[in-house]
Parts: structure tokens; C-alpha cells; sequence
């Protein structure tokens, strides 16, 4: 019978990345590592519980979902989330930052001190610079401050992140110019929160962590994990949740290692490179009802 293995997700260090799976066993995401792996005919997706508990009615939940979470459980898995708003009172120093993932696309968050760089990384920002430090309702009003003042969003598509990656500037002076210029303009503007001090601008770059530079350009984004389907390819890049695989003569097809979540996964057999999951190309809209 084949080795099963479910995965619990993908976990970043500053270092590099690794996938998780169950049982506690975990896979180094070294580029030119090969990555074959297949959904059994009769396969289902479950339901990936929350805080560290099984779903209790063993859900199965769509190939589509990021989450893999059934409603209850995705539910219990925000009931403490900063980022859904419902900790108000945590005591821990936060981080305000500005992300960068490709021309025109910053964003600004949120993430406790005590985390570091990991939010960034599991983001995949390609760049990034810390730009206040206080409480977390602090952090909250700069963060509004500014969407409103300065039109900046709180997070941008991860289709708009995957497409341009093969194509980013090549000088880390250019990958940084855009947040240098945002960070001046923040620290400016009026209504800044007193408890929140403001932090120099130190543009961090992760276009060598991710494996980016040289990446050849992806085709297409892995929609879905089915019954009966498999991938077959050469880790080129990993960046957030995506591994980045050259499949064949086309060039490359981004997983969302999200999506795995749930599965139970078996080895690929023998074959030539490709993938057998359903995959919207870059530049098509998905299919919609009709």
C-alpha cells in the first residue's frame, strides 16, 4: 500500500521554507528539489480543523478553498485573530509595516513584535520595511491612516502577486524605491499616533530567499487539487504560501500550498513532468456559473 501523507501547511524562517505534514514530519524547500505528489482516486478533502483540533463532524470542504476549513471551524479559528478584529485588548507591541510584491503593489499590516519578519515571508513580500512600533490600536489607526490619507490598501490579490514575479525589477535599489517613497509620506502625515513610534525606513529584500532572481515566468496558477490528479516538476521558487514548478516546455505553474491541506496525498508514479490539477492561466478570468 502507497505511503500516505496529509500536509498541515507550509512553515517560513528566515532562512528558507518547509512543508509541514502530519505526524510531525517536514520537507526542506530547496530549489531544484523535485516535487511529485498525487490525489488518490477516491480522495477526499477534509476539513482541517482549528487551534489544533479535529474537525468534530469530519467536514469535507471544496478543492478551491484556501482555508480548508469547514464554516464552524473557520469560525473558531478567527474567534482570536487580530486580523478579523477581535483581540483589542492584546498587550503585545505590534509592528506597523509596508509590503511590497511587484510595481505598484504595497500594501500595509500589522504583525506582534515577537514574530519578526514571518508575516512578511508567508505573504511572500518581496520587500518590506517596518514603519511604526506601539500597541496594537495604535498600529490599527496608522493602518487606517493610511488607506485613507494615502489611498495605500491592506492587502493585495495573491493571483496580482503570482504573475508578476518572474518579471520584477533586478536591483534591490529598484525593488525598494517605491516603499522608500511611501515610508517619507507616512511618517508625514498628520494624525500619526502618539503611542506609535515611528521606525526608520530599512527596506529588507527577499527576492534570494524566495529563489526569485532568474525564475522562469509561470503560465498558470493551480485552481484546485482533484481525485485521480498529480503534479510532477522542479522547484524553481517558493514565495508565501507558493511553490513555483517548471513542469515542462511551458515554463512554470504556481501551487498554493494552501490547497493541500486536507488531502491525502501519495507519490506521484513515473512519468514526464506536468500537472493533471485544473490551472487558470495568467491573464484569463476563471470560469464562472455559466
Amino acid at each position: 500500500m502507497a505511503q500516505v501523507w496529509k500536509c498541515s501547511g507550509i512553515r517560513w524562517a528566515v532562512d528558507g521554507a518547509e512543508l509541514v505534514w502530519g505526524g510531525g514530519r517536514s520537507s526542506a524547500l530547496t530549489r531544484g528539489k523535485r516535487v511529485a505528489f498525487a490525489v488518490p482516486e477516491e480522495g477526499v478533502r477534509a476539513c482541517a480543523g482549528a487551534r489544533g483540533n479535529e474537525c468534530p463532524v469530519r467536514a469535507v470542504v471544496p478543492g478551491r478553498s484556501t482555508g480548508g476549513r469547514c464554516e464552524e471551524c473557520a469560525r473558531l479559528a478567527r474567534a482570536h485573530s487580530v486580523a478579523a478584529d477581535t483581540v483589542a485588548d492584546d498587550p503585545r507591541p505590534y509592528r506597523v509595516y509596508l509590503a511590497w510584491f511587484g510595481p505598484g503593489m504595497v500594501k500595509a499590516g500589522i504583525t506582534a513584535v515577537e514574530r519578526g519578519p514571518a508575516r512578511l515571508l508567508e505573504q511572500g513580500a518581496v520587500c518590506f520595511s517596518w514603519l511604526g512600533t506601539g500597541p496594537l490600536m495604535a498600529a490599527r489607526r496608522a493602518e487606517e491612516l493610511l488607506r485613507a490619507a494615502l489611498g495605500v490598501p491592506d492587502r493585495v490579490p495573491y493571483t496580482e502577486k503570482r504573475a508578476v514575479r518572474s518579471a520584477l525589477p533586478g536591483t534591490e535599489a529598484e525593488r525598494a524605491a517605491e516603499v522608500r517613497e511611501l515610508h517619507a509620506r507616512a511618517v508625514a502625515l498628520a494624525g500619526w499616533p502618539e503611542s506609535l513610534r515611528p521606525e526608520p525606513c530599512h527596506v529588507v529584500d527577499h527576492m534570494g530567499v524566495f529563489g526569485l532572481t532568474g525564475v522562469p515566468e509561470a503560465f498558470g496558477e493551480v485552481l484546485e487539487l482533484v481525485p485521480g490528479g498529480s503534479v510532477r516538476g522542479e522547484l524553481v521558487a517558493a514565495a508565501g504560501p507558493d511553490l513555483h514548478l517548471a513542469v515542462g516546455g511551458r515554463g512554470a505553474v504556481v501551487l498554493d500550498t494552501r490547497l493541500m491541506t486536507g488531502w491525502q496525498l501519495v507519490l506521484a508514479g513515473p512519468a514526464v513532468d506536468g500537472c493533471a490539477f485544473p490551472v487558470r492561466e495568467f491573464g484569463r478570468e476563471p470560469d464562472g456559473l455559466f
